[in-house]
């Protein structure tokens, strides 16, 4: 096998005074001949990188004239490919390059350095120190003689200034060819200043705000297969879906969590996960599930795929990059929890752009290149052990590769996974953007109100009351834990006097569960955590609602009320037919675009709106004297009825509805690691595929 391309000498950054002249190198190895091209990209410009004419060696030559950031890509003639680092060349305009040495290595050279202060108590103060060098000088500022913690840039804010602050700052400058240090900086608290301040102000003087990396709105798909047509099944995919789900939506992400799709709802999903991401949104998507890796590329196996693995039948994770990519995004991060093993080793690779140096790409695989990743099968609580370990570091406020840092050696620390799975991270970033970044829409208002158009119809789904002829009165309440599995939920409001032992029922009318037959999602190792995440519900009767993307037409739920007339002893069963419209994933899944290919997101909310606008729900009663004929209801659907004073349960399986009304984390659930069974997320079963992959997707 070809040796991949290594890159054995990186770029690096560099500050300069205008009108200086520098070289950036960039060197790597491969068993083929290789070819460079270099990129630029503005500082001050939102705008992609370009291609840089006939910069095609390793070596670029440059006279830096204003600031930008640069990339190198290398390739062979397979369009293999591997990026340098990112490098930025800052150029100091208010500096001459009079101030230079004559024989200049490099070496930092401060140019400015704040002078000492009188500071009013309470007031901000901001210390500055830049520095000259090649390459770019770290900084890092000092209090006292003590290291500052996270005081690493040219820049030291002090908000409030407060007696713990006063004192002498320095900052050491330095770089592999030299160090040097600033004059000290002395903070001193004026009081009579602050006395005739706080006296002449009218309002309230509000501090400046360092520069930070923010959102404009933060959007994740996740996607967990577990119940496979020709493959074998899995169980921590639900699991593991579901508590990064939890976590995702503490950190203010728009979530949609998906189970159990096709080849083609995988595709639809994708889609419409595109129509929400916008310039400067944070993007994330997560699949945990069967993959496999044909070198260079990581395919997803949807759960109705053929054996054997073939591109065709699965979907490719680097073309969903691609059009992340394309919706100029903040962030991307992809998170692949599946195995790795190389597979059509010898099939010709379809054709697939490079990606574009956007700065802005994490990669989080679970393991390494041709390995397993493994689970730990312990019934309904079983889990990943990549999911493991990333619920530990993901609400930390650091940087997102980091974080997939921290995962990385916890797991090398794990004995069950110990030679068998090393968690594997690549990234692009150039800024310190992490996941808990705040969410600021300012100057994309229009962007984020177009999103919450398409957005809140898929989300909310509001209580309804029902009134059968008798005079009993029903609430209807709908939640979901994942985005295509429902709970309706019925709970009597007011019962006439002259009734005794009353019960209500929900299930699916007969004449609908040949929409459900062929998409039927086993529910059993689910049913607790479903049940357990809706625990503070207060309900008579709960539905579940399994797969609803698939739903051809408006959903309709039978409510079934049987009661004793306390005049007569008669018992009597009453039924409602209410028509909750259809679901809003099946509106997304069924609409006419192509796959992968998203409509702006001002299309798609308008979309939205014209599919919601005639949501109203509706109801027909009927009126029957109690019959056991009644009863075969119950064997086409499934509901959990509580009565007061004795429980029954009737059991079904439906199926695929993008709504993810609130979401809460289990109380009373605790994950317990302790391995019952390890297993892999590869299919055992394939034979070796033909020998071209023209239909890859």
């Amino acid at each position: 096998m070809l040796r991949e391309i290594q890159i054995t000498e990186q770029p690096v950054s560099a500050c300069v005074p205008a009108d200086y002249t520098l070289t950036l190198r960039c060197r790597a190895e491969s068993d083929l001949s290789l070819q460079y091209q270099w990129y630029q990209q503005s500082e001050q410009s939102e705008s992609s990188c370009c291609q840089i004419p006939g910069a095609t060696q390793s070596e670029l030559h440059i006279t830096a004239r204003e600031s930008h950031v640069y990339i190198c890509r290398v390739n062979d003639r397979y369009n293999n490919f591997q990026f340098s680092r990112w490098v930025k060349v800052k150029v100091l305009h208010n500096v001459t390059k009079a101030l230079l040495p004559v024989q200049w290595q490099g070496e930092p050279i401060i140019v400015l350095n704040s002078s000492s202060s009188k500071v009013p108590a309470g007031k901000s103060v901001c210390l500055k120190c830049s520095a000259l060098g090649f390459p770019a000088p770290d900084y890092q500022w000092y209090h006292n003689g003590q290291a500052m913690s996270q005081k690493k840039r040219s820049k030291l804010l002090i908000d409030s200034v407060k007696l713990k602050y006063c004192g002498t700052y320095l900052c050491c400058v330095k770089n592999n060819r030299g160090e040097h240090w600033s004059d000290p900086m002395e903070i001193t608290i004026d009081d009579e200043i602050a006395h005739r301040t706080s006296l002449s102000q009218s309002c309230p003087r509000v501090p400046p705000v360092p520069d930070a990396c923010y959102a404009t709105d933060k959007v994740a798909l996740l996607v967990g297969n577990n119940n496979y047509t020709h493959h074998p099944n899995l169980l921590a995919p639900m699991m593991d879906v579901f508590e990064l789900t939890v976590l995702l939506k503490q950190l203010n992400f728009r979530v949609v969590s998906l189970l159990d799709l096709t080849k083609d709802e995988m595709l639809t999903a994708v889609g419409q996960f595109l129509q929400l991401l916008g310039k400067g949104v944070y993007a994330l998507f997560y699949y945990a599930g069967h993959g496999y890796e044909h070198p260079g590329r990581n395919y997803m196996v949807p759960i109705d795929a053929p054996q054997p693995y073939l591109p065709e039948n699965c979907i490719s994770v680097q073309k969903i990059l691609q059009r992340m990519q394309e919706r100029k995004t903040a962030l991307n991060v992809v998170l692949l929890d599946t195995c790795r093993k190389w597979y059509n080793h010898n099939r010709n690779l379809s054709e697939l752009k490079p990606l574009e140096p956007m700065g802005n790409t994490v990669y989080g695989y679970a393991t390494s290149e041709d390995a397993e990743a493994y689970e730990v099968q312990d019934g309904e609580l079983s889990s990943g052990i990549f999911m493991k370990y990333l619920k530990k570091h993901i609400l930390k406020e650091k940087k997102v590769n980091l974080v997939l840092d921290d995962v990385l050696e916890d797991i090398g620390r794990d004995h069950l996974v110990t030679g068998k799975q090393a968690m594997e991270i690549k990234h692009t970033l150039i800024e310190p953007r992490s996941l808990c970044d705040k969410i600021c829409t300012t100057g994309h208002t229009h962007e984020f109100q177009a999103r919450n158009k398409l957005w809140v119809p898929s989300t909310e789904l509001p209580k309804q009351s029902l009134k059968f002829p008798c005079g009993v009165e029903v609430e209807l309440t709908f939640h979901t834990v994942f985005s295509n599995i429902m709970h309706v939920c019925a709970k009597l409001k007011w019962t006439p006097p002259q009734m005794a032992d009353v019960r209500v029922l929900l299930c699916i009318p007969l004449e609908m569960t040949d929409l459900f037959r062929h998409n039927v999602t086993k529910s059993e190792r689910i049913d607790s955590l479903l049940v357990s995440a809706n625990n503070r519900v207060e309900s008579d009767c709960m539905l579940r609602l399994c797969g609803l993307q698939n739903c051809k037409d408006d959903m309709i739920v039978q409510i079934d009320l049987h009661y004793t007339r306390l005049d007569t002893k008669q018992r009597v069963h009453e039924r409602l037919h209410h028509n909750l419209k259809r679901p809003h994933v099946a509106q997304l899944f069924n609409q006419k675009t192509s796959a992968m290919g998203p409509l702006n997101c001002a299309e798609a909310a308008s979309c939205c709106a014209t599919a919601s606008s005639s949501a109203s729900p509706c109801s027909s009663a009927t009126v029957s004297s109690y019959s056991n004929s009644c009863a075969n209801v119950f064997s086409s659907s499934s509901s959990i009825c509580k009565d007061r004073g004795a429980v029954s349960m009737y059991h079904v399986d439906l199926c695929p509805l993008l709504v993810n009304t609130e979401l809460t984390a289990p109380d009373n659930v605790s994950v317990d690691h302790s391995p019952k069974l390890l297993s892999t997320r590869q299919s055992k079963l394939f034979s070796e595929p033909e020998e071209n992959d023209e239909g890859e997707t």
